[in-house]
């Protein structure tokens, strides 16, 4: 490993489990960046492929500083442990399976945050890179399109740890550490609680993600369930996953997903409640499936882009203007959030008859 003779302006931090396959290209992949010096900390959470010991012959070939950390398994606890050993000031949180296909990626990112704070100085930033998914078996489609374009919005629940998200250690030490007891999304957790106080950038390079889990699970399975895990999770609805611990199977590990086995296990865990219980439940769900209903319009402009093939992100967003304007007053009371309980309800029963003829 490269002595560190010099100063290190980024760390970045990696959580790993079971990565054999993927980490050798990840470190080609940062090899090629140029314009900054970073560290590499790369933190284990109990991986049985050899990819402990693939890192450890590789350290000594590599071009920057580069720390294996070893943890107990749990994203969250991996990202802090690596924090704690970060040297630099600035932080990249950043996934395994991630490229930059800009050699300037990181120098053009950390140049952008700097200059934020320093216009800026008193506010809280976060920074994040612009999305793309690399397919290997599935042709692109509107509902990749969607979900790239949606990653480089502004809005609530739409900054996640597959962008890569950069802070100065100030910030994290202020919004963090990641949440140890979350079933998930820690990343999204702690990107919310900034967005509370401050703002997230987005950075001028693209980060390109691996779409393996959508196109082995299956795209719409997937999306279908993560929008009930996400509403499950603003709810604290930990009985679910209690029941359900492998919502998210390790990479190494996914296979085709089957919603019938949890939505049966939603059924069975409602019909465990009290009714006053579940009329809570309900209610509480259409409060959070109102606050997020703003992506139904959104979804119709995007459809629209993507038919007229405009780049990510730069078609008109009109119905989503209107809605912005208009939604809120309208709906924003008991009547809008018992009405937005109904119709999350019968959607609910849908997806049901859906599964059950194997139509998703």
């Amino acid at each position: 490993m490269l002595s560190a003779m010099f100063a290190i302006e980024l760390s970045l931090i990696v959580p790993l489990l079971n990565e054999r396959q993927v980490v050798p290209g990840f470190l080609e992949m940062l090899a090629r960046q140029t314009g900054v010096r970073f560290e590499v900390i790369l933190v284990d959470g109990g991986s049985v492929d050899g990819t402990r010991e693939l890192i450890l012959d590789s350290q000594q070939a590599a071009v920057f500083p580069m720390t294996l950390l070893e943890s107990a398994a749990g994203r969250a606890r991996q990202l802090n442990l690596g924090a704690e050993h970060a040297a630099a000031e600035l932080l990249l949180f950043l996934h395994v399976d991630s490229v930059f296909p800009e050699a300037d990626a990181l120098c053009r990112a950390v140049s952008l945050y700097r200059n934020a704070l320093t216009n800026n100085p008193g506010e809280q930033f976060g920074g994040h890179f612009q999305l793309e998914f690399l397919r290997e078996q599935s042709p692109y489609s509107f509902g990749y399109y969607f979900w790239e374009w949606k990653a480089r919005l502004d809005r609530k629940d739409c900054t996640h740890g597959d962008q890569g998200l950069l802070l100065r250690r100030e910030t994290f030490n202020q919004v963090g550490p990641f949440d140890e007891t979350a079933v998930l999304a820690e990343e999204s957790r702690l990107a919310e609680t900034l967005r509370q106080t401050g703002r997230w950038l987005l950075l001028p390079g693209r980060i390109q993600t691996s779409a393996r889990r959508f196109e082995t699970e299956g795209l719409a399975a997937r999306q279908t369930l993560n929008a009930l895990l996400m509403n499950f999770a603003a709810l604290g609805w930990a009985a679910f996953f209690t029941r359900a611990p492998d919502v998210y199977r390790s990479q190494d590990r996914t296979a085709k997903l089957l919603l019938e086995p949890y939505l049966a296990l939603i059924d069975e865990l409602l019909a465990e409640m009290p009714p006053a219980s579940r009329r809570r439940f309900w209610i509480k769900t259409g409060a959070y499936v109102r606050s997020h209903a703003w992506q139904i319009p959104f979804s119709l402009d995007a459809r629209r882009a993507y038919l007229l093939q405009k780049p990510v992100g730069t078609g008109a967003l009109p119905i989503l203007a209107f809605h912005d304007r208009w939604f809120d007053l309208l709906t924003d009371h008991s009547v809008g959030r018992l009405l937005a309980a109904g119709l999350t309800w019968g959607w609910f029963q849908w997806l049901k008859w859906r599964v059950a003829r194997g139509r998703l």
